[in-house]
């Protein structure tokens, strides 16, 4: 493992770690065993997900160079002759 690579895995897990103290489920439950642990793993994976999805879907997915909805090829706010 490359020192990057150690350090983002050191970091998420440190942040991983501190949103365990008040973390709950979408349900509203506690976090008690690992079946808990796993099923928040999995919810907060699909919330970046979904993010990830709206953000694409609103500026383009043009490798991170979003282009921002005001400025959207088609119309350039000027009367078509």
């Amino acid at each position: 493992m490359y020192t990057n690579e150690r350090q983002l895995a050191i970091a998420v897990l440190e942040g991983l770690r501190e949103d365990l103290t008040y973390a709950h489920l979408n349900n509203g439950s506690r976090i008690f065993d690992v079946a808990d642990l796993r099923q928040y793993i999995y919810e907060q994976i699909s919330r970046i997900r979904t993010n990830a999805y709206c953000i694409s879907a609103l500026y383009g997915s043009n490798e991170g160079n979003g282009q921002a909805a005001s400025k959207s090829p088609g119309h350039s706010g000027e009367p078509q002759s």
